[in-house]
């Protein structure tokens, strides 16, 4: 190939063969990569041709001339040479070299942007540092607009599809930022085509992404003052001569400009909540002198009086309430009901952040009156065509949903002058009003977003009552019978994927945080079998629900009244209470592979509690202030809240327990013994670990602790061998027992098949009956008193004749068939037809049989 008549002549790379691609692909690399060399060259002519020979790589054309014997490479060969030959670097290094050329720069612009589309080619660039370099010039002159569309180009195509981490760290300069600054604003106050309102909203998007960056200089550079003043001119009343006489349209770009406003405000006050967090870990003289903060911590409380001064919670607030049918507005009704959705939920980020000025605006009223206006029904429809209106199409479900998650991340600041001011107002009575009418009027189309709404009014509700006595009585009976609704929610659909897991824990924390601590609910909630409740959710034996209903049932076995209903519940197969907890525990010590023989009985007396993870970390010194393993063991799993529900039920009295639960109980019941054994067993590994030496007194007391707690497991495994074997003994005597059952009752079958075999030998053969009968007579004579007294009358006992072996009366009754099948006595009157007998079915008439002697009559009907 000619490099000359490329320039020049437009001459395409040609192949004499398929396989000159591959065998030439090193030197076709090579010469692609002289290309972004040749840029160096002060020319502006062959810059312009070297700039144009590579975007044609991309829009290929036909040769002008036809050279015989040569094919035309393909586009796709010519563009994957160009990634091998690093032509992206070349061509992001020469635009240092353009700066005050605006033709030449143009063209590399257009290049790099054919560039930028492979992704090889934008990891390229990013090691170049193009982002900064490009970004930093976007506000250059250019009277044809074509290097802030090209620019902007480039950074969205490296952006998708290079490290957006790397991408972020090169804009946030202070440089950078200052040009997207500039042309954000020219854009935004001058800026009135379609095009310049689209090109406006990708610098936007593009700032919001750098925004993600708390390092980034956003207030250094007077970008957020002008952001937050861009997003609340329209409704609140501003000065500043920018935004004076500017008003946003109802067009479709202006629309999503003010969505994007809203959420880079989002953005931004995230940020402020993780510099909120990270503040809270530094000790008071930390924070005064600034020691050992973050650099960016300083800029919290800038960052803060920049949404203050902006007045962002009276704009956005501007939002919460009921739409003015008469009031013309610069929104159309769907673009409105999207704003007001997107405003809630960005209050929801602001508000905590700026707890004064929320209250200064009479927040809480304001919220409150509008999810009353949410629970009423009336003449208005919602369009839930966004994101946040998901659900809400034809009910107000999407605005009580926000109003709910910006109450919730109020009330659980745990500031109590907004808590106490929500309570004032009557939030309690409200919410629960709102979750009855949505219990009494369920519906299957938006039963996510009701779950989740039910599910955020029982946490709303249990922040507020929590530690408050007088508000868990506002809570009273009517809260209970909420509660109570959603424990009877069918098991099944807490696989069905909805939200119904979220909502039982919802209701399990109302419970522990609404009930608990109030005499008077907790009585109501035994009195309607909420223990019972519990307990068949304990018992469908799902992990997660474990801890925490254990948890509440400690709490409640303090309660006098709670015993007698934790005893008298049954589950499947008729299982108690206890024997629950007992087979948790077992299943809980399975899962944290503590050692234990085929009948559950300890192994390792010494450590009979271990846990396989307890075996695998080693001991080490700690401070006193630090918990060790074996106490962090206590909160990591069930087994000590178990303990504590069977010690509050009492360990002697518990029903119907089975052999495997009292072997397990007695470890239960030496639980606290063993616990602290492990902890002085801790204590001497640690004491040997930092070579102390103890006084004689403190080593003869340690090692009789140590004796004492070794001694207490060996009794255990004692009690447990005679409960094994006590146990073996009583399953030999039943299975004795059943063996002389068995074998009586083949004794009595065999009795009676030999009865049933005499009976047919005497019907069958005369013989047979006769001398049975002769023995019989023979036995009745032998059976007789010899001696008879004087003057005795004698009577003869056997009728003189009969041929039968039964004894025999004056009186005979036969069997013979049974009256259902012939009618009976009654079958020819009326009366049999009123009377049913107790079994079979209903008499039937029989008519009556004509015999030779019998006179003529009629058969009554």
């Amino acid at each position: 190939m000619n490099l000359t008549e490329c320039l020049t002549a437009y001459l395409p790379f040609l192949k004499k063969k398929l396989s000159d691609e591959t065998t030439y692909a090193e030197d076709t690399a090579n010469s692609i990569a002289l290309l972004g060399e040749l840029m160096k060259i002060p020319n502006s002519e062959l810059r312009i041709q070297i700039c144009k020979c590579i975007v044609d790589f991309y829009h290929a054309e036909p040769p002008k001339k036809h050279i015989p014997g040569y094919q035309q490479a393909s586009s796709s060969y010519k563009i994957k040479m160009a990634e091998v030959g690093e032509l992206a670097k070349t061509m992001v290094q020469s635009v240092i070299l353009l700066e005050n050329q605006l033709v030449e720069k143009l063209w590399v612009l257009k290049v790099l942007q054919h560039l930028s589309t492979s992704e090889v080619n934008c990891t390229i660039m990013v090691k170049a540092q193009a982002a900064s370099r490009i970004c930093a010039h976007l506000n250059d002159p250019d009277p044809s607009g074509q290097l802030l569309f090209r620019s902007s180009e480039i950074l969205w195509n490296l952006l998708e599809k290079s490290s957006k981490e790397e991408i972020i760290q090169q804009l946030s300069n202070l440089e950078c930022l200052l040009a997207l600054k500039e042309v954000f604003k020219n854009l935004f106050m001058r800026g009135y085509s379609h095009y310049d309102r689209q090109l406006r909203n990708d610098i936007l998007v593009i700032t919001t992404i750098i925004a993600q960056n708390p390092a980034a200089p956003m207030i250094e550079c007077g970008f957020t003052r002008d952001l937050i003043l861009f997003a609340t001119f329209n409704e609140v009343k501003s000065q500043n001569p920018m935004v004076k006489g500017l008003k946003l349209s109802n067009s479709y770009e202006d629309f999503e400009l003010k969505k994007l406003l809203f959420n880079i405000i989002v953005i931004l006050c995230k940020d402020l909540t993780t510099v909120q967090i990270l503040h809270s870990f530094f000790t008071p003289h930390e924070a005064a002198h600034g020691g050992a903060q973050p650099q960016h911590l300083g800029g919290r409380d800038r960052r803060i009086s920049l949404l203050i001064d902006g007045k962002v919670i009276l704009a956005l607030f501007t939002y919460v309430k009921k739409p003015e049918k008469l009031k013309i507005i610069e929104w159309s009704a769907a673009q409105y009901e999207e704003l007001q959705l997107h405003a809630i939920a960005t209050l929801s980020s602001v508000a905590p952040l700026l707890i004064e000025e929320y209250m200064s605006c009479q927040g809480n009223a304001r919220v409150l009156a509008f999810l009353e206006w949410c629970e009423h029904e009336d003449s208005f429809f919602s369009h839930g065509n966004s994101f946040h209106g998901t659900g809400g199409r034809g009910n107000k479900f999407a605005q009580m949903r926000y109003t709910l998650r910006l109450l919730r991340a109020m009330v659980y600041l745990e500031d109590e002058t907004v808590n106490m001011d929500l309570c004032e107002k009557g939030i309690i009575q409200q919410l629960i009003g709102i979750f009855k009418n949505m219990i009494s009027k369920p519906d299957e189309k938006v039963e996510a977003i009701a779950l989740e709404i039910q599910s955020d009014i029982l946490l709303i509700l249990s922040g507020l009552c929590e530690h408050h006595s007088q508000r868990k009585e506002i809570f009273g009976t009517k809260g209970v019978d909420i509660v109570l609704q959603v424990m009877k929610t069918d098991p099944k659909k807490l696989q069905s994927g909805l939200g119904y897991n979220v909502l039982l824990f919802s209701t399990l924390d109302s419970i522990w945080c609404c009930i608990l601590g109030c005499y008077s609910s907790e009585d109501y909630f035994l009195e309607k079998e909420g223990i019972f409740l519990l307990l068949d959710v304990l018992s469908l034996n799902q992990k997660k629900f474990c801890n925490l209903i254990l948890g509440i049932m400690v709490e409640f076995c303090d309660n006098p009244k709670t015993s007698a209903h934790v005893n008298a519940w049954r589950g499947k197969k008729d299982q108690t209470a206890a024997s629950l907890l007992i087979k948790l525990w077992r299943k809980e010590e399975k899962e944290l592979g503590v050692k234990r023989d085929k009948y559950g009985k300890i192994i390792d007396t010494k450590k009979p509690l271990f846990t396989s993870f307890q075996e695998e970390q080693k001991i080490m010194p700690l401070p006193a202030n630090c918990p060790s393993i074996a106490v962090m063991d206590v909160a990591e799993n069930i087994r000590a809240k178990i303990y504590a529900v069977l010690g509050k039920l009492d360990f002697e009295n518990l029903p119907g327990l089975s052999a495997e639960d009292f072997i397990t109980l007695c470890i239960i019941h030496r639980y606290l013994d063993f616990k602290i054994g492990e902890i002085w067993n801790e204590v001497c590994e640690e004491i040997k670990l930092e070579k102390l030496r103890l006084v004689t007194s403190d080593k003869k007391s340690l090692e009789s602790i140590t004796a004492a707690s070794e001694n207490i497991g060996k009794m255990v495994a004692s009690l447990q061998t005679e409960m094994i074997e006590s146990q073996a003994r009583q399953d030999v005597q039943k299975e004795q027992k059943v063996y002389a059952k068995i074998q009586a009752t083949h004794k009595q079958r065999k009795l009676a098949n030999k009865s049933w075999e005499d009976f047919l030998a005497r019907t069958s053969n005369a013989k047979t009956l006769k001398k049975a009968k002769r023995f019989q007579e023979k036995a009745i004579e032998s059976s007789k008193y010899t001696e008879r007294p004087q003057n005795a009358i004698l009577h003869r006992t056997v009728i003189k004749g009969l041929n039968t072996t039964v004894s025999s009366g004056r009186v005979v009754t036969v069997e013979s068939t049974p009256a259902r099948l012939l009618g009976g006595p009654l079958a020819d009157t009326d009366i049999a037809l009123k009377t049913l007998p107790i079994c079979g079915g209903a008499l039937q008439r029989v008519k009556a049989i004509k015999t030779l002697n019998e006179p003529k009559k009629s058969i009554p009907t």
